[in-house]
């Protein structure tokens, strides 16, 4: 009864996705979009997990944009405090503009605070890693991550970068948005340079495969598709206060969680948590 409650909310749309175009999308028809302010946002979120400083050339590689046209944003971002400039290393680091912004955002985030101590629970009964996600362009990124005492060889930490479409918390959340969200995000997946077209044909049937998981299990898999050696489950939840779905999920190596001990012992734990996380934000239905 849970599990099929949590269906008829998110309401997962099985049926097979139509004939993806080469051409995107409706940002390309949006006479309200703002392309320079695109650019500025995506030199900022070129800065990885782990990334402290990073030069003209490499961000123009990332941004797939022309090194003039890079200067000329991180030029503006430095004088907007977005990025800070060492003269030395000619290169660029995050600058305490956007501490701000990530304090503002996370304040808002009432289902860290009640989440963190259930993940920790759930992390020490399964011996894995527990993170809490949200999308950020064709990624999850993790806004908290517990581990287990004894879980090792396997990290996502805080800021962790996850692929939207062959993960069990990028699937999550494709599971939980409409299919005209997934559609377009699925097109971008598509068109990223580094996919490989050879690839794509299992990229999209790992997503069918979630959205028949979310209506039969409750959670979505990623068993060795992400990384070959990582299982791992995720559900999506509602945060409630306008923001759009998150992503709990649990993983860790396969050679330490069995595909077999995660669907029998972790699965129900894990739609225990996020009802109750639900419940306690008023969110659920």
């Amino acid at each position: 009864m849970e599990r099929q409650a949590r269906i008829r909310r998110f309401g997962a749309d099985i049926s097979p996705y139509p004939a993806l175009t080469r051409k995107s999308s409706a940002v390309l028809a949006d006479r309200h979009f703002v392309t320079a302010l695109a650019r500025g946002l995506e030199v900022l979120a070129c800065f990885r997990h782990g990334d402290r400083w990073l030069g003209n050339q490499e961000l123009a590689r990332r941004c797939s944009l022309a090194k003039s046209t890079i200067s000329r944003l991180t030029h503006t971002l430095t004088r907007l405090g977005y990025l800070i400039h060492d003269k030395e290393q000619a290169k660029y680091g995050l600058g305490p503009a956007i501490i701000t912004l990530g304090s503002s955002m996370l304040s808002r985030l009432d289902i860290r605070k009640l989440a963190h101590p259930k993940m920790q629970e759930l992390a020490e009964f399964a011996q894995c890693w527990v993170s809490l996600g949200s999308r950020d362009r064709l990624s999850m990124i993790s806004i908290d991550a517990v581990r287990g005492s004894k879980a090792v060889s396997f990290r996502l930490d805080s800021g962790s970068r996850i692929h939207l479409a062959s993960s069990a918390m990028g699937r999550a959340y494709l599971s939980a948005v409409s299919q005209e969200e997934r559609d377009e995000l699925l097109q971008r997946v598509r068109e990223q340079a580094d996919v490989d077209v050879n690839r794509w044909p299992e990229l999209r049937r790992g997503v069918v495969k979630a959205l028949r998981d979310i209506r039969e299990l409750g959670v979505c898999t990623s068993f060795g598709e992400w990384k070959q050696d990582i299982n791992a489950i995720g559900i999506p939840v509602r945060p409630g206060g306008g923001l759009p779905p998150m992503v709990i999920s649990c993983g860790a190596p396969a050679y330490m969680v069995s595909r077999e001990f995660m669907l029998d012992s972790v699965r129900p734990r894990l739609i225990a948590l996020a009802n109750e996380l639900e419940d306690s934000l008023g969110t659920r239905t």
